[in-house]
């Protein structure tokens, strides 16, 4: 952690290990924000929620960095996900 206090903002790599069912990330065509008047799309050309990698990164502005912990304003994850790596 040293050095991160130095730093406005870092990217977290993390796990979206609760995110959606095999069945949902199987979907690889989808309506762009789920509005069926869109086009289809494939899943990486949108922002879709439900992905068939559960790998997922999120820009967090830095609060504080206290010797091992660092507080960050928000990221898109439930409490306990795991973290892969981060990034300044």
């Amino acid at each position: 952690m040293l050095g991160l206090d130095e730093l406005v903002a870092l990217w977290v790599l993390y796990w979206f290990d609760r995110n959606g069912t095999p069945q949902q990330r199987a979907i690889l065509k989808v309506h762009p924000r789920g509005n069926p008047a869109n086009p289809l799309r494939g899943v990486f050309a949108t922002r879709a929620p439900v992905r068939p990698d559960l790998a997922a990164l999120s820009r967090c502005q830095i609060i504080s960095v206290v010797e091992n912990f660092s507080e960050i304003d928000a990221i898109d994850a439930f409490p306990d996900t795991p973290v892969l790596d981060i990034k300044p």
